[in-house]
């Protein structure tokens, strides 16, 4: 996936009405009109909506006779999984180094305490 597209896409989702119309798409292929059923904007505004959602490649029409019913690409969304789990997979990196970091400054107060006579559990209560 491209930057461009990942940007197109984030863009895309970052509109409640849009992740609504997603998280509707889930439950299967929809129509325009069927979308637009439930909001109080015209059926104009979410066949724009779609668009949007179409340009970043979350969603795709196809013809079936008379109606152009909208198809969820779930592909897209496992590739945007895989973009967010290597920057989380960083971030828990980062975590765990604090934590033991943390860990570290916390035996060595530990430590200082005992050795100069200072019971931690009166410490706190002085």
């Amino acid at each position: 996936m491209s930057e461009d597209q990942l940007s197109r896409v984030f863009a895309a989702l970052a509109d409640p009405t849009r992740r609504d119309i997603v998280t509707r798409l889930t439950d299967g292929d929809a129509t325009v009109n069927q979308l637009a059923a439930p909001y109080d904007i015209s059926v104009q505004a979410v066949s724009r909506h779609i668009k949007v959602l179409e340009d970043a490649g979350l969603v795709s029409r196809s013809r079936d006779a008379q109606r152009r019913p909208c198809h969820l690409e779930a592909e897209v969304f496992d590739l945007m999984s895989r973009w967010l789990d290597r920057y989380r997979q960083r971030a828990e990196e980062r975590f765990s180094r604090l934590d033991a970091v943390l860990a570290t400054l916390d035996d060595e107060r530990t430590d200082r305490e005992s050795t100069h006579g200072i019971d931690p559990e009166q410490q706190g209560a002085a």
